[in-house]
């Protein structure tokens, strides 16, 4: 929730136009909209290990699965670190 000075909430194009714009013309930055920032938090979350559960609650998806099929796909890696960790279990190595 990002809110104005006295407290009240945003509408998305004044979020848009008085702060995220701003931000990125002074960081340099071109071609982000908020939603790379919704899908980059979702893709560091899984990417680190992250409950898909918790993920899906925190970006409000009403299932798993639709928090699952919309950015397993980014996450190329995810089914070598289960190997390794059901390796680790099994047999108590890693590779």
């Amino acid at each position: 929730m990002f809110t104005t000075s006295i407290g009240t909430p945003y509408t998305l194009s004044s979020l848009t136009n008085k702060c995220f714009k701003p931000a990125l013309i002074k960081a340099e930055l071109t071609g982000f909209n908020l939603y790379s920032l919704r899908h980059t938090h979702a893709t560091l979350l899984l990417a680190n290990g992250e409950n898909a559960k918790v993920a899906s609650e925190r970006l409000g998806h009403s299932t798993v699965v639709l928090t699952l099929d919309t950015y397993s796909h980014v996450l190329p890696d995810m089914q070598q670190q289960a190997a390794e960790r059901i390796e680790t279990v099994l047999f108590g190595t890693g590779t």
